[in-house]
């Protein structure tokens, strides 16, 4: 091992701070690097969160959108996409349901579907906070200001809005008709306003360097984010970008352990896209400093209709199974799912800072 590489190594253990050379040296280990890089991860992630995972039940809730970014099987523009809505009440039940069964946290996840204003989506946070004992994350894309306060006061915990690349020519190029500036807004404010916020970036995009992911990983320091979804690009061939290679597992690893060593306090999910390119890629993830599952509590007819990429898992389980087939997968590992809401420990932080 380069002695560079190893100094690396051992100054994320003592919490240091890295400069963007050194998180670029980072994201380029040797072979007989690659592992030390995981494990020295998978330390710093048990350093904060001990051997608990954090479950958070996803709820697909329509695949309508009114977006065309370039990589996704949602985009407004394909008409082969068969198209659904659930009603509140459904959403609701689901969110029960997915309580009653262990997940402590559900997210609300859609295209950006102008049909639920913000009027309808209090009115379904508001329901299931008052019919189950659950965190709930939203992940319904770019709203106002007004609307973003309302939804935190009908009860919303957190809020995912995955900046993609923070390249800011890129993101132009792979979402023709959003703004840079916008993405950027709607996650400061999010995080003013007190949700816990939820961002994070493709591994293996067309024209993406490893110049960019080094810059993705210091955004998101600089954005303070509380949880961070990595995930490879998959290629979509109903996409504009579908003629392009996904990206692939263990460059998505290597991204991910990185930014384990730099946000140590970050809840880092290993996605289910990790695992839709590789049978074990979310058990790889867990072992390279994530701790979170996202599984799919999504009745199963819908499942095959929120294809953002093509080969999604688990698409044809019924939640209780899923749940009980991630649990066995957790403990396989030596690792436990944890009964809490998976609060971002950075709330503790402020706690003292504040105390």
């Amino acid at each position: 091992m380069r002695a560079e590489y190893d100094s690396l190594l051992k100054k994320s253990l003592n919490n240091g701070k890295f400069s963007k050379e050194e998180i670029t040296c980072l994201l380029k280990p040797e072979d007989d690097e690659l592992d030390e890089l995981f494990k020295t991860a998978d330390v710093v992630r048990k350093e904060v969160f001990g051997d608990e995972v954090h479950l958070r039940g996803i709820i697909e809730f329509s695949n309508y959108c009114g977006r065309n970014c370039l990589y996704c099987g949602l985009r407004e523009n394909d008409n082969r996409l068969t198209r659904y809505r659930l009603m509140p009440e459904q959403i609701v039940e689901l969110a029960c349901n997915a309580g009653k069964i262990g997940y402590k946290t559900i997210v609300l996840q859609s295209g950006e579907d102008g049909y639920y204003d913000v009027g309808l989506l209090a009115d379904i946070v508001s329901s299931i906070k008052s019919e189950a004992d659950v965190a709930i994350t939203l992940s319904v894309g770019e709203r106002s200001t007004a609307e973003y306060e309302r939804l935190k006061q009908a009860g919303a915990d957190r809020y995912l809005i995955k900046q993609e690349t923070s390249n800011r020519r890129l993101y132009k190029r792979l979402h023709p008709d959003m703004d840079y500036d916008d993405r950027i807004r709607c996650q400061r404010e999010l995080k003013a306003l007190g949700f816990e916020l939820g961002t994070g970036n493709m591994v293996g995009l067309p024209w993406q360097t490893t110049e960019d992911l080094a810059n993705d990983i210091m955004f998101f320091s600089e954005i303070d984010a509380d949880m961070i979804g990595i995930g490879p690009f998959i290629s979509n061939p109903n996409t504009p970008l579908g003629r392009f290679p996904s990206g692939t597992v263990e460059d998505t690893l290597k991204v991910l352990a990185v930014t384990r060593l730099v946000n140590p306090l970050v809840n880092l999910p290993a996605t289910t896209a990790l695992g839709s390119l590789d049978a074990v890629g979310r058990q790889k993830g867990l072992m390279a400093g994530a701790n979170v599952v996202m599984p799919n509590v999504m009745p199963v007819g819908y499942r095959t209709l929120y294809e953002i990429y093509p080969g999604k898992i688990c698409t044809g389980e019924r939640p209780e199974a899923c749940r009980d087939c991630i649990e066995g997968m957790i403990e396989g590992l030596g690792r436990k799912v944890s009964v809490n809401y998976g609060a971002s420990p950075k709330l503790l932080e402020r706690g003292k800072e504040n105390g």
